[in-house]
């Protein structure tokens, strides 16, 4: 049994202190970089790799195979086996896996058959079994008692094993039950003691020791906790005191006890046989007597580990060693059972995650050491096998972690430089193939992502700098990496586009195939490897890439320039068109670049196609031409039909915009560099469009001709008006064509060398005339159509005015001819016409219209059947709208309703309306007169009204009037008033009341009530009003006008609001003030209405009464 005292990581697996290697002259002359032909980087060898048999030298494959399972293999499978018999402690449920289970795991994992198992198993029995322990590390302790005077305690921790015997007899000789159990039990020889720690109750120890035992059953941990006590003189037990007077019961009681006794503070029993292979945990020390129960919490990390172990299962070799062997085997042999490709992400089965947990805790591996096997092991395998590179980057992170915390021992501190050094130099040669071995694509370049971030992260790591101690530059690195790969691939690529032959046409060929690769190759760069390389190493790759390709392709290129040099025609012509538009699409490129310090080789790229450019031109045109001609003369003047939607210009139209679209295609794949040469490249481009649009009016016109002279009557129209559909289509393409041709951006390009003045005058020369023969030709076709339709429209609008026809039919009936005519005519014009041209003849067709209807409104002499009159043509106007509208398909409504509109709408309407309905709405007009009228100038009366639902009885109590005119002529007036309930039609039954008489008074007070029985209904009808007239009375004379004021019954309480209101049936009476007011003579358009029907009494006795009022007003009309 041993013990160590100090922090955790200084116990049996603490690594010791490295020496001064690294500081030696052969690490600090270390090169990082060395030339060759594959730019791999010779960072050094940081050790001498060890003298060992290379099985993979012998050349028979079985001799090599059986060597290695002998030397290599046994060995490993003999320490398994050792584990496995030798294991201590409880596993967790995910990790509860019987011995055979695991013997069956490793026979598997290392291709053991039985009989080589069981000789295996019988060799590994007959060893030395190992000498069992269990290492316990006192980390620290929390909320112990405070044992001392001052509250606090000075803590510390006896550990030891007790087995069944040493227990046993311990109880027996122990007079009486004592708190101590580790003192009593065992030698002191046997017993670990931690440090003491002075006044605390939350103790800090981090102390590791390690116990030895026999065998886990019977055998129980023990740890039990003291507060150590010391002697102290008189006065300094007096000074505590003082400072703490709560601390004299615990003076009585140490008192009591014997000089240099220490406290019991609390222990902890744990049975070995509960205890897992590993644990750490927090313990509750438990009390011998039940005083203080609650005695804290102790932190203990226990495992079980090996001594002494039988060092022939192995020959030798290190703990470290063979954990690296079982690991590398384990991962192949995982690796080789997956069914699919997935990369391994480091997960194992649980056999094997438990054979490895068991292994290191055994053998008291670190987890540094632990991490670092597998870094080293995964490192390996990724050059060999599908290993996902975030498993490294985990290591990595782990390694980084522990390098802080604990110092390796030489040798691994040497395999770990090693290691990065291989890795990083295997990392920069599969970045220098990144094209083939991480293609674009959703699944590979995030491996490339995660594999520069590991090379990134072994840079940043401690130990690669410290191993390396020379300058070393990532960026810098992957730079000449990917510049040299670059050029390797592009001599591969070279290699592989070699022309066949020497002609010019094979050389041309083979060229634009190797453009073609590297403009793809430039593209992905740009597009998804250069978002990798900048995340994960702040590398903008593209502009590496691009400018390093950029020269090897301007060589190329200039090579074959020299050998075509004056030997250019048509068909070599063509095949360098598509040469040019890489080349080109490669120069745009450059935009993309984030420096732009040198000047391009690819920049005057374009002057090498100088020759073939107007073979390219010449081309163009004359095939455009060709398709034109052969389009008209197959058009037969037809619409054409596109499935539910009708194309209402014929094939020849449609296939000259087919046409024209080449050339502008041409101007814009081209993108002619220079600005000057591209200005007369426009120049030369628009004149030919224009060419080709006046050769397609002409022949066009030709086959008008050609197709009318045989055809049958009424299709020479049909054929017209394609015809100007195909010409408004086209002028409608030539609209367009400086938009497609970007006149606006060349412009702006050339201003340096092209002056403003002579761009305007040049380009749009031959596009403006014809556009201005189009549209002529087109306004004429229009008009003539136009004058037609507007002739008959006024012929038929005019007969719905007749005597003839006023009585006899229904104004539905009576505009059913017009209707017909129009839905024919229009519909096809809307058939053979296109949208705007359409568009172009309803518009003044339909103003023409609305002045027709309005002349025929207003003539001087009406009908006999004068409202009639207006209702049908009212409802001719509502026809005629909703034929040009076409739900949405014809003229828009805000075309539609013209200022004329609405002033013809308006008269229709007014003059529309019955002789009722217009009594309503004069009535309406009052009361809204009435409500904006505020001044009394002719004095004002008060009332109080209301409206009881329940027996449907309106209220009227006048109260008073006030500052009424004198009317008599000794100043004074005798007024009354009257109230009527208006109009008279809704209320005929209901007659007039009068108040008393109120002699020579100007306000006088009446103070009388008045009940009208009339129902909720007619109070709420349109224009239901009350008309209190305030007269003066004259005794032989009539009696004179003092004024009138109107008041709507739905103002009136209970009359208003929701049918049906239960919750006013009798509404609370409203007291109300009315200003009087005088009526203006002759100036209500709706009464001067009224006064025209004549044939109408009642009509005729109401606007007699209202002119009556008129004439009794002092109002008088302003002369003008």
């Amino acid at each position: 049994m041993s013990a160590q005292n100090g922090p955790a990581t200084k116990g049996e697996d603490a690594l010791p202190k490295m020496d001064q290697a690294l500081g030696t002259p052969r690490f600090r002359q270390r090169q990082f970089r060395q030339v060759s032909p594959s730019l791999t980087r010779k960072l050094g060898m940081t050790r001498r790799t060890r003298d060992r048999k290379n099985f993979k030298d012998v050349e028979n494959p079985e001799e090599r195979a059986r060597l290695h399972k002998e030397h290599e293999l046994k060995p490993l499978y003999k320490e398994l086996l050792y584990t496995i018999i030798h294991k201590l402690g409880k596993v967790t449920s995910e990790e509860a896996f019987s011995d055979d289970q695991l013997h069956l795991y490793i026979q598997e994992t290392f291709t053991m058959t039985e009989s080589e198992h069981k000789a295996l198993m019988q060799e590994v029995q007959r060893t030395e079994p190992p000498v069992y322990c269990l290492m316990a590390t006192v980390k620290e302790a929390k909320g112990i008692l405070g044992k001392d005077i001052s509250g606090f305690s000075d803590p510390y921790c006896l550990l030891t094993i007790l087995e069944d015997e040493t227990e046993s007899r311990t109880r027996r000789s122990r007079p009486k039950p004592r708190k101590s159990v580790v003192k009593d039990a065992v030698s002191g020889d046997k017993i670990c003691q931690t440090d003491i720690k002075k006044q605390t109750l939350n103790p800090v120890w981090n102390q590791t020791f390690i116990l030895e035992f026999e065998d886990t059953v019977g055998a129980s941990f023990h740890l039990e906790m003291w507060d150590k006590d010391e002697e102290l003189s008189l006065a300094e037990k007096l000074e505590e005191f003082k400072s703490n007077f709560q601390g004299f019961r615990r003076m009585i009681k140490d008192a009591k006890k014997e000089k240099g006794e220490d406290d019991f503070l609390g222990n902890v029993v744990l049975k070995l046989q509960d205890l897992s292979y590993t644990d750490d945990r927090w313990y509750d020390l438990e009390p011998k007597t039940e005083t203080y129960p609650d005695r804290g919490k102790c932190h203990l990390n226990l495992k079980f580990i090996h001594k002494e172990r039988d060092d022939t299962l192995s020959a030798g070799q290190s703990d470290y060693v063979n954990y690296c062997g079982i690991l590398q085997q384990f991962v192949q042999s995982y690796i080789s059972k997956q069914q699919d490709s997935v990369p391994w992400k480091g997960e194992f089965c649980g056999e094997g995650e438990t054979l490895l947990k068991l292994y290191a805790t055994q053998n008291n591996l670190s987890p540094f050491l632990q991490d670092l096997a597998k870094w080293v092991a995964y490192s390996k395998l990724y050059q060999s096998l599908e290993v996902d590179s975030s498993v490294l980057f985990q290591q990595l992170t782990s390694i980084e972690y522990h390098w802080h915390q604990q110092e390796l021992p030489y040798q691994q501190k040497q395999e770990l430089g090693d290691s990065l050094h291989d890795f990083l130099q295997y990392g920069l040669h599969l970045v220098s193939k990144y094209r083939d071995i991480f293609p674009p694509t959703q699944n590979a370049t995030p491996k490339l992502h995660t594999l520069l971030r590991v090379l990134v992260q072994i840079c940043k790591t401690q130990a690669f700098q410290k191993m390396n101690p020379a300058q070393f530059e990532l960026q810098e690195e992957i730079t000449d990496t990917v510049q040299v790969g670059t050029q390797e691939w592009f001599a591969i690529k070279k290699g592989l586009h070699q022309p066949m032959t020497k002609e010019l046409s094979e050389i041309v060929s083979a060229l634009s195939r190797l453009i073609g690769e590297v403009q793809d190759d430039i593209k992905n760069s740009k597009d998804v490897w250069n978002r990798v390389f900048v995340s994960a190493v702040q590398l903008d790759v593209f502009t590496v890439i691009y400018e390093n390709l950029d020269s090897l392709l301007a060589q190329e290129v200039r090579d074959t320039w020299y050998l075509m040099k004056g030997q250019i025609d048509q068909d070599i012509a063509n095949s360098l068109f598509p040469l040019y538009l890489s080349l080109h699409a490669i120069y745009k490129d450059k935009a993309f670049l984030q420096k732009r310090g040198k000047l391009l080789e690819l920049t005057n790229f374009h002057e090498g196609f100088r020759e073939a450019l107007p073979y390219w031109l010449n081309q163009v045109f004359s095939t455009t031409q060709d398709r034109v001609e052969r389009a008209v003369q197959v058009d037969q003047l037809q619409p054409l039909q596109s499935g539910a939607v009708p194309v209402k210009h014929s094939s020849s139209a449609v296939d000259l915009v087919a046409c024209i679209q080449p050339i502008c295609q041409l101007w814009e794949q081209l993108s002619w560099p220079d600005p000057e040469e591209a200005f007369m490249l426009m120049v030369k481009i628009t004149e030919d469009v224009c060419k080709i649009v006046m050769t397609y009016c002409q022949s066009l016109k030709a086959r008008v001709r050609l197709l009318s002279d045989n055809a049958v009557h009424g299709c020479p129209i049909k054929m017209l008006c394609v015809v100007v559909n195909d010409l408004e289509y086209l002028r409608s393409v030539l609209t367009r064509l400086p938009a497609q041709l970007n006149w606006a951006g060349l412009q702006e390009r050339t201003q340096q060398v092209i002056r403003e003045i002579q761009f305007s005058n040049t380009l749009p020369f031959q596009l403006e005339q014809a556009q201005q023969s189009l549209s002529r030709e087109i306004r004429s076709a229009l008009d003539t159509l136009g004058k037609q339709l507007e002739t008959d429209i006024e012929t038929h609008i005019k007969s719905l005015s007749t005597r003839r026809r006023l009585p006899s039919k229904s104004p539905e009936e009576a505009v059913v001819p017009l209707m017909r005519y129009l839905e024919k005519e229009l519909q096809y014009m809307n058939e053979n016409l296109v949208h705007g041209n359409f568009h172009s003849l309803l518009t003044p067709l339909w103003v023409n219209s609305v002045k027709i209807v309005y002349q025929v409104a207003t003539m001087p002499s009406k009908p006999e059947g004068f409202v009639a009159f207006f209702q049908r043509l009212q409802y001719t106007l509502q026809c005629l709208e909703q034929c040009f509208h076409a739900e949405g398909n014809g003229l828009p409504l805000e075309t539609l309703h013209s200022a004329g509109y609405k002033i013809l709408k308006a008269h229709l309407t007014h003059n529309s309306l019955s002789s009722q309905q217009l009594v309503e709405k004069y009535l309406e007009g009052k009361v809204w007169e009435q409500k904006v009228y505020s001044r009394e100038k002719y004095g004002a009366v008060t009332l109080l009204t209301s409206y009881r639902r329940s027996d449907s009885r309106l209220r009227v109590e006048v109260l008073n009037a006030a500052n009424l005119l004198p009317m008599d002529s000794n100043g004074a007036s005798d007024p009354f008033v009257q109230l009527c309930l208006e109009p008279r039609h809704i209320f005929p039954e209901v007659e007039p009341r009068c108040t008393q008489i109120k002699n020579c008074d100007l306000n006088p007070l009446f103070d009388e009530a008045f009940e009208f029985l009339v129902s909720l209904e007619q109070c709420q009808a349109p224009g239901a009003c009350l008309v209190v007239t305030v007269l003066d009375h004259d005794t032989l004379m009539t009696d004179d006008f003092e004024g009138e004021a109107f008041l709507a019954l739905k103002a009136i309480p209970g009359i208003g609001g929701v049918d049906g209101d239960t919750f006013q049936v009798d509404a609370t009476p409203a007291q109300i003030r009315l200003p009087l007011m005088h009526p203006k003579p002759n100036d209500d358009s709706t009464l001067k209405l009224l006064e025209s029907r004549r044939e109408e009494r009642d009509t005729q006795a109401f606007v007699k009464k209202r002119r009556q009022r008129e004439r009794q007003s002092q109002e008088k009309i302003q002369p003008q």
